[in-house]
């Protein structure tokens, strides 16, 4: 597993818990439509449907797009909805779409064919065992200060990738916001016992007299 990609999950937990308190509240209802497989399309984790990603990264999510500095055909937005109406389980771009509308504090981001909710919506009906996205939607949803929620969909991705020490470490994070110290440990010896590198939840785990060594 390629270490930036797996260290997306944290940064956007570190985002979300800074701004969760200034997004609106959730809209209502929205209609996400269905997936209409286009070519170059489909699943972002299958080897055969990737081969035609490249055609859509090149023009349309490129390292500036993924970064949030400028659009590579319009808006930011526009372009990041492209790439996942194309493959609907990108991680990569439902992590920037996610940013996005976090940074921006709009769940349709300017350009956007639809809603970060319908997005997420959509990448789950596609493939609801695809653990990457359950972790990024929990990620999301911790944004929104929606903890039980985030706590349920970070508690699936570990179930559906228990060999995952990131999704083992934003788990700990967030038993931690939630004074759950007994399995924010257990999370914690998880995730380094994996060789996961950040010493945060750890730190913090010691700053509140709840870090023990693992038996």
């Amino acid at each position: 597993m390629n270490l930036n990609a797996s260290l997306i999950c944290p940064a956007l937990l570190i985002l979300a818990s800074g701004i969760a308190a200034a997004m609106p509240p959730q809209a209502a209802i929205e209609d996400c439509g269905s997936y209409v497989r286009h070519d170059p399309g489909g699943d972002y984790t299958n080897a055969t449907d990737r081969e035609g990603l490249s055609v859509v990264e090149n023009y349309h999510f490129t390292p500036e797009v993924e970064r949030l500095v400028r659009g590579a055909t319009g808006p930011l937005g526009a372009d990041i909805s492209y790439t996942l109406e194309h493959f609907p389980n990108h991680h990569r771009a439902l992590a920037a779409m996610t940013k996005l509308a976090l940074r921006d504090k709009n769940r349709k981001p300017v350009g956007a064919r639809y809603s970060i909710d319908c997005f997420f919506d959509r990448a789950m009906r596609f493939r609801p065992d695809d653990a990457r996205v359950r972790a990024l939607y929990g990620a999301y949803l911790l944004g929104l200060g929606q903890t039980a929620a985030a706590l349920d969909q970070l508690k699936e991705a570990a179930r559906l990738e228990p060999e995952n020490p990131t999704t083992h470490y934003n788990l700990g994070l967030l038993y931690l916001k939630r004074k759950d110290y007994e399995q924010a440990r257990a999370s914690a010896h998880k995730a380094y016992s994996m060789g996961f590198p950040l010493p945060g939840l750890r730190n913090q785990l010691t700053a509140a007299g709840q870090w023990r060594e693992p038996d």
